[in-house]
């Protein structure tokens, strides 16, 4: 068997509104739930990111180099571990200090920014390797954009950039009839290395593990190898363009707070490395590593992937529906976006100190997760959009940003703006 596994994970936090009342526009411009966002942070890492971090870290000592990861950690989430949880920014720290963690690069503030606005796009890019750098470590140059959104347009804008590689749902309707197992180049651009997620097998992980209903639990360590052991002979792609590339994405949450460690999740992760590693041909490498792996091999030029709509990781539609799928939704990306001229002159117009605070809170508002938890679809998603969602139903959480907005937008010298 020859296999190369990557295990990337991806570390967000947002900053969260707290329930802002509509009489307090004009009146009240604290927007955040400092308490809450707080006690998320120590309650993840607790329940997460410090035994997560132990253990790999001593899964990279005991294998000595053989066994490595690659995160994303957003700006936001790093600004939070500075804030109200610095011994977790270490433990983070410690780990890419081993150089068998990588970190790649994507928007500071976990926005849709690559959607609405090419500047202000390559303002958080640039933000986030500022801030990644400052306290953890350089960002390799692989990109990995919010929720893994892919299209044709934003590949042009990651490959203007100078990224070699992104990281992409292997999404069914995106491949058709091929494997997630090659690694492909984007047809509008040619020159960046398609780095795709096996969904199939990192759900796996991800989503089932826990549920006893599914027809595979419990998922062993000695099972999940014998599956990896089937790839290539169900997907002979050595003999068409180079070793299988097996991409295990995943929220880096899976472990401890998604799936309880009375799940036996971290038990999981001790064995499964040791198990792969012993397996002949089987190694585990980074996005980067296998992007130069791709760019050295010729052949995995043919593979193009063409996208004229953009595609994600999220809910089984794997496209923009959880975030822009309803008219609240929509309602709300307009009043963010709509401000950016404004957001930028009033910047320009205050004295520096102020401004960067005005920016920055209209960036904290353009998180992907404000409009995550707008989202009516309650079906086979329902519950994965409830997961730390601070409000009752999904138009508590547009009636309040809607309110924000309005404050937010007077203070940018728009009055018109309109509230819920």
């Amino acid at each position: 068997m020859a296999i190369d596994i990557c295990f990337y994970f991806q570390v967000h936090q947002p900053w969260r509104l707290r329930h802002y009342r509509f009489l307090e526009v004009g009146k009240n411009h604290h927007y955040f739930d400092d308490e809450k966002n707080a006690a998320i942070m120590r309650k993840v890492g607790d329940k997460c990111y410090l035994p997560m971090n132990s253990l790999l870290y001593e899964l990279i000592t005991e294998f000595k180099g053989d066994f490595k990861v690659a995160f994303s950690i957003t700006g936001t989430a790093i600004q939070q571990m500075e804030e109200y949880a610095p011994d977790i920014l270490a433990s983070f720290k410690r780990l890419f200090d081993t150089g068998c963690a990588e970190l790649l690069s994507e928007t500071s503030h976990h926005s849709l920014s690559s959607l609405y606005s090419p500047q202000e796009f390559r303002e958080q890019v640039a933000l986030h390797r500022e801030i990644a750098s400052r306290h953890l470590t350089h960002p390799v140059p692989i990109f990995r954009n919010t929720e893994l959104i892919m299209s044709n347009q934003v590949a042009a804008q990651v490959a203007d950039l100078g990224y070699k590689a992104a990281l992409m749902e292997g999404a069914d309707h995106i491949l058709r009839w091929r494997s997630p197992l090659f690694k492909y180049r984007m047809q509008s651009a040619p020159q960046l290395v398609a780095l795709m997620k096996n969904y199939r097998l990192s759900d796996d992980i991800a989503f089932r593990f826990s549920d006893r209903r599914w027809t595979q639990w419990p998922l062993t360590s000695e099972k999940f190898m014998e599956w990896i052991k089937l790839i290539e002979l169900e997907n002979p792609v050595s003999a068409r363009g180079g070793i299988p590339f097996l991409g295990l994405f995943m929220d880096y949450e899976t472990f401890g707070e998604h799936q309880w460690a009375s799940t036996g999740i971290f038990d999981f992760m001790r064995a499964l490395p040791g198990k792969l590693l012993s397996s002949s041909g089987v190694r585990f490498i980074t996005p980067y590593q296998a992007t130069e792996i791709a760019l050295s091999d010729e052949t995995g030029q043919a593979f193009m992937i063409d996208a004229p709509e953009p595609f994600s990781w999220a809910d089984v539609e794997r496209d923009l529906s959880a975030w822009r799928g309803n008219p609240i939704q929509d309602s709300a990306f307009r009043a963010i976006y709509r401000l950016e001229s404004a957001v930028r002159t009033k910047c320009n117009e205050l004295p520096k100190e102020e401004g960067d605070q005005l920016l920055e809170t209209w960036r904290r508002l353009q998180t992907s997760d404000h409009f995550y938890y707008m989202c009516t679809k309650y079906f086979a998603d329902g519950d994965v959009h409830k997961y730390f969602n601070p409000y009752e139903s999904p138009y508590d959480a547009h009636i309040i940003y809607m309110n924000v907005m309005a404050d937010f937008a007077s203070r940018c010298g728009i009055e018109e703006q309109k509230s819920a």
